[in-house]
């Protein structure tokens, strides 16, 4: 059977590819140690599990869910953000679930993109960015993140030409893989670009809970005139250990909310109600769960980064994230990488996340610190 054109043009998606080298280590006998894919180890808090076993017997919890989502649901979503930055949301036009924000961040581009429209993403980054546009006929653009400039990209630099073509732009901070963060002034300065061009400004916050050392990550949400060009996409999955149960979020301009609503009625029939039951116990609860998560990788972090110094690499401990994001000291990312696998030591090559992140490799600190000072004995015999 040939497939079609959309999909022979996509690369592998890289942590299926890394999926399938720890599966080939692993029939192999090695003890794999993976850094690699961002799935939380800890499980999901128990009066959250406790919420869905209660919803998943309610009969009305059988039934086709809303594409939009509960009313619950979105009620304890625009809770939340009042609570976290003071912003009063609409839940009935403001907010809509997700079936985990991958597709949110995917679909948003199927409702809003045409052929030959630009979309503009941050490199490296989140694999989706690029390649969701290139399902409706977009053309996808990198934005350089580099070092020298904190890992925001350089607005001024995009073309004047380009900027009037563009539909979206994408941010993402706390930023995947490289642990950036950016403060309020740097998304005025966004909005200010996205109103000029008439562009969706995009915001992916996934990770706006997870952050160290009395840091609190702003957010778009915050930011003037989001309500007429913003739209802010976040998840429950690394926030409430609940990657697997597949929910989120996508809140701001009604408008675009609404042009995502109208495209997911057409493709999904929403998330399980019982799931955004237990969600919204997980949004309207005490948030001690998520204060205790941040604990257990912090220990983590300075774990990992005092490690990695002893063994002679530059890397610093972010304030963000639930990664570490390590230049490398010569070579590729990937060779790194492949060598470390002869260990059993998983890390991901940055020229993964796109061009601009050769050079780095990025951690996950999903393991316990035990197996972390266990990696780092094995990477001693590399280095």
């Amino acid at each position: 059977m040939i497939q079609a054109e959309r999909l022979l043009k996509l690369p592998p998606y890289l942590f299926e590819e890394i999926d399938r080298r720890i599966q080939k280590a692993r029939e192999e006998g090695i003890d794999v140690i993976s850094f690699g894919i961002g799935d939380p180890d800890l499980p999901t808090p128990a009066h959250i599990v406790n919420a869905c076993i209660e919803a998943a017997k309610k009969p009305e919890n059988h039934r086709y869910p809303s594409s939009k989502g509960t009313q619950g649901f979105r009620e304890a979503v625009a809770g939340r953000i009042k609570s976290d930055y003071g912003v009063e949301l609409d839940p009935g036009s403001e907010v809509t679930s997700l079936i985990g924000s991958k597709e949110g961040v995917h679909n948003i581009h199927m409702a809003f993109v045409n052929p030959g429209d630009v979309v503009l993403y941050p490199n490296p980054g989140y694999p989706v960015y690029q390649i969701s546009p290139g399902f409706c006929g977009g053309r996808a653009v990198p934005m350089p993140l580099s070092e020298e400039n904190g890992f925001l990209p350089d607005l001024s630099k995009i073309p004047s030409d380009v900027a009037k073509k563009a539909r979206i732009i994408w941010l993402n901070y706390p930023n995947n893989p490289t642990t950036a963060t950016a403060e309020k002034s740097f998304y005025s300065e966004a909005m200010d670009f996205a109103v000029e061009n008439d562009i969706i400004l995009c915001s992916d916050e996934a990770y706006s809970a997870i952050a160290f050392d009395g840091y609190k990550p702003p957010s778009l949400i915050e930011i003037d005139g989001v309500m007429e060009h913003g739209i802010v996409f976040n998840s429950l999955s690394k926030t409430y250990n609940m990657t697997g149960w597949r929910i989120g979020y996508a809140v701001g301009c009604s408008d675009v909310v609404s042009g995502l609503v109208k495209l997911k009625g057409n493709v999904d029939s929403g998330a399980p109600q019982f799931i955004q039951d237990a969600g919204a116990v997980a949004l309207n609860s005490s948030q001690e769960c998520v204060a205790e998560n941040i604990r257990v990788y912090a220990e983590r972090r300075d774990t990992l980064v005092k490690g990695l110094r002893s063994l002679g690499f530059d890397v610093e401990a972010p304030k963000a994230t639930f990664y570490l994001w390590m230049k490398i000291p010569s070579g590729d990312s990937m060779d790194f990488a492949t060598n470390l696998l002869k260990t059993g030591v998983v890390v991901t090559p940055g020229v993964g996340f796109g061009e601009y992140g050769e050079g780095y490799v990025r951690f996950a600190l999903t393991q316990p610190v035990e197996r972390i000072n266990e990696a780092l004995e094995r990477m001693e015999s590399v280095v």
